[in-house]
């Protein structure tokens, strides 16, 4: 677990108890803080019941002379570990910060508001470690945004280091949280996935190597239009200091906008132009344009943080890709069955489509636009769309001037239909431009029904 000096005897207030939350709390407690959680769901604050929490391995817990309801008495146990209460944050007077999870929309909560109100810092787990980085063993960090391709970046910066025998370790907005993880010994690298969400949320992470891998409209319920989604991405490279390398790709003009505005860095800006043409041949789980865009920019991390090529060649190689991302799970009589269901926006279905030369698409959901023009240079590699959920109406419209549209209203006839209609040679991808929560309770849950679905197939 890795906790800070600087968070002992402070007084924190935690929302949410999901995974992320859960982590917090318990490396505050055992950092030496005060911390006062709450979550909405009762099962997620039994998890830290009862209340003194003796014997639980978090101090003594609330002293018998506190009230009901009130935060617990600022002193430390024993051990040197901190104090937990659960109970409503109704009062944030005095608290030093609030914690809270990336899904919590900083520009309508409540007690976001009141927070600023206040005067209390709102932070996130990333900012935490942040702030624990002074206490860990000399290491590097690399910071990975994007719309899109950040978690398979992430996860081959991750997997090279690995193949190159460097400590690393993997957080973030992918994997375990990164408080709940073990500290890496001297000369380790984190290397962490950050959504624009978690870097709203961080005010002083310096990354050593950040990477900025595109930007399209996405999550605009949360910010004040394109721009202010895209000066959230930017501020991981206001936190940097002058020496550390930055590497963004130049594919949009947002993006474009940024690496002009860190052209001082000189040495230490690489930017990934679009379309760079690359022997992709030897690289199994790396196919498309798209991956092209995110191997460069792996390459150049990696480089930085100065790996060798022949290492570099042998991670790109061996590199299994992270599921439910262009993700093969089946072939049949000839024809591939391809889980792209991560790809939740029209700017992360396009390159897929452009990954195949005869593609049956599995698409829809719900949607975060009203149209689908981002897919439509690869529309030529598509014989036949079968859409899906809320959107499928709307979509079989769009797409009926294009290519066969059928909309089937689920997974499980999409698939049967694209099954009977491909041939040697063709490819079902289940890309769906759209999230899964009409019909699935995550990009996962979808993917996992794919499966099921192309697995009842044999």
């Amino acid at each position: 677990m890795i906790v800070a000096k600087a968070w002992r005897g402070k007084r924190y207030a935690v929302l949410g108890l999901a995974r992320s939350g859960a982590a917090t709390v318990r490396a505050l407690v055992a950092g030496g803080a005060q911390v006062v959680a709450w979550d909405s769901d009762e099962a997620k604050r039994a998890a830290f019941a009862p209340s003194p929490l003796r014997g639980e391995g978090w101090g003594e817990g609330q002293p018998s002379n506190a009230a009901p309801g009130t935060a617990p008495h600022p002193t430390l146990s024993p051990e040197g570990r901190g104090l937990l209460e659960v109970a409503p944050l109704d009062d944030l007077s005095g608290f030093d910060a609030l914690v809270v999870s990336p899904g919590v929309p900083l520009n309508t909560h409540p007690l976001a508001a009141a927070a600023r109100a206040a005067g209390v810092p709102v932070i996130g787990d990333i900012e935490l470690f942040a702030q624990a980085r002074a206490d860990l063993p000399p290491h590097k960090v690399v910071g990975i945004t994007g719309t899109n391709g950040k978690s398979t970046t992430t996860a081959l910066v991750h997997h090279i280091l690995k193949t190159a025998g460097v400590p690393t370790l993997m957080g973030g907005n992918i994997g375990l949280p990164i408080l709940e993880q073990e500290a890496l010994p001297e000369g380790g690298v984190y290397v962490l996935e950050l959504s624009s969400y978690q870097i709203d949320l961080t005010q002083k992470l310096d990354c050593d190597v950040a990477v900025l891998l595109n930007i399209t409209p996405d999550h605009l319920d949360r910010y004040d239009g394109f721009e202010g989604y895209a000066a959230s991405k930017a501020r991981l490279f206001a936190m940097q200091s002058a020496e550390h390398d930055a590497v963004i790709g130049i594919g949009d003009t947002l993006s474009a906008e940024i690496a002009r505005g860190l052209s001082g860095k000189g040495e230490h800006l690489t930017k990934i132009a679009p379309g760079v043409c690359m022997d992709q041949s030897d690289w199994p789980t790396l196919q498309g344009p798209h991956n092209a865009q995110n191997a460069l920019a792996a390459i150049a991390v990696v480089k930085a943080l100065g790996v060798s090529e022949v290492d570099i060649d042998r991670g790109l190689t061996s590199f299994t890709g992270l599921p439910h991302r262009m993700e093969q799970i089946a072939s049949y009589a000839g024809v591939a069955y391809v889980d792209d269901s991560k790809a939740t926006n029209p700017e992360s279905t396009a390159p897929a489509l452009a990954a195949f030369d005869r593609v049956h698409w599995i698409v829809g959901g719900r949607a975060k636009g009203d149209d689908l023009d981002a897919c439509k240079p690869a529309f030529g590699h598509v014989v036949h769309a079968y859409t899906i959920g809320e959107a499928g109406p709307k979509f079989a419209e769009i797409l009926k001037d294009f290519m066969p549209v059928e909309n089937v209203g689920t997974l499980d006839a999409a698939v049967r239909a694209a099954a009977a209609n491909a041939k040697p040679g063709d490819t079902v991808l289940l890309s769906p431009a759209c999230a899964s929560f009409d019909q699935f309770r995550d990009y996962e849950a979808r993917g996992a029904a794919f499966r099921a679905a192309v697995e009842s197939l044999a």
